[in-house]
């Protein structure tokens, strides 16, 4: 029996390497090699006009320490870090935990009611959606300043950056409603019932009950949604960085250097370093979920 089960074993790994290809060619053509190449370009003073885009130099780490030492990058670094923590880890966490406890004794219609006009919020185009805010937060007879009777008030340019992660806020709570829901749906009822009986109010049964159980999908959804925070470019959509670089968070901040500015190596260098935050951001939340285990 081990013979023939080393054969088997043998003729399997071939098989399943023949399945895995196309999807290792997929991996490979559009996202090693596009990294591999903004590591390359990064490395290099290529620009898009001039002397240097008909004949790039090796700078090495040139760009890197240009980056560190420039106060527009750690300008941008530090809005980034405020759009996470504001729109993802506070924001859409919160929201989709109060959400998805919210929904767990609603009537089946209220629920599918609001859980469709979450999911449109996420799954309409970030073009359709950017149209619309900037509709809702218009001086000229904005919704919001209908609402609020606050005419004359430009919210994208006199409050920015709040505006952008009550955008985010709205557009991406809904994969963490979704995620909690799932969870939710596994805590052992019993526990909570015996929760209730003992007196507990519902702090006591989200901390001592409910967090117990749902640890792992809390980092889960942190981690998923911070690194789709940190490199979104939506917000350009609405304020295009600005009033006077209030909100070009990294992604943003890429592109005006690169393209309009034209340094496509200096914009490939600090692409490479995102990358690096990113790496560093999913191993610090992979150690809390092997800590977990």
């Amino acid at each position: 029996m081990s013979d023939r089960a080393a054969d088997a074993a043998g003729l399997g790994r071939p098989r399943a390497a023949a399945f895995m290809a196309p999807a290792l060619l997929l991996i490979t053509a559009f996202l090693v090699v596009p990294a591999l190449w903004t590591l390359v370009l990064g490395a290099t003073n290529y620009r898009l006009t001039g002397l240097a885009a008909a004949n790039p130099q090796f700078v090495g780490t040139g760009n890197i320490t240009e980056a560190l030492s420039d106060p527009g990058f750690g300008w941008s670094l530090w809005l980034t870090l405020l759009f996470v923590l504001g729109s993802a880890i506070f924001g859409q966490s919160l929201a989709g935990l109060s959400l998805a406890w919210s929904l767990r004794s609603a009537p089946k219609v209220v629920k599918a009611v609001v859980e469709t006009l979450v999911l449109m919020a996420w799954i309409l185009p970030s073009s359709v959606v950017a149209f619309l805010w900037v509709a809702y937060l218009s001086r000229h007879g904005g919704t919001l300043n209908a609402i609020l009777q606050t005419p004359g008030t430009d919210w994208l340019i006199q409050h920015p950056m709040a505006s952008i992660i009550v955008f985010n806020i709205w557009r991406g709570t809904a994969f963490s409603m979704l995620l909690f829901s799932a969870a939710l749906s596994a805590v052992p009822p019993s526990q909570m019932e015996s929760a209730r009986l003992v007196g507990a109010g519902t702090l006591a049964q989200l901390r001592d009950v409910v967090f117990p159980h749902i640890r792992g999908h809390v980092l889960t959804n942190t981690l998923l949604i911070s690194l789709w925070t940190f490199n979104d470019f939506t917000p350009y959509l609405l304020t295009a960085g600005g009033p006077n670089h209030a909100t070009e968070i990294l992604p943003v901040f890429i592109y005006n250097r690169a393209l309009y500015g034209g340094e496509l190596g200096y914009g490939s260098a600090i692409s490479f370093l995102m990358l690096i935050i990113n790496l560093v951001i999913a191993l610090f939340y992979v150690r809390l979920l092997r800590e977990r285990r």
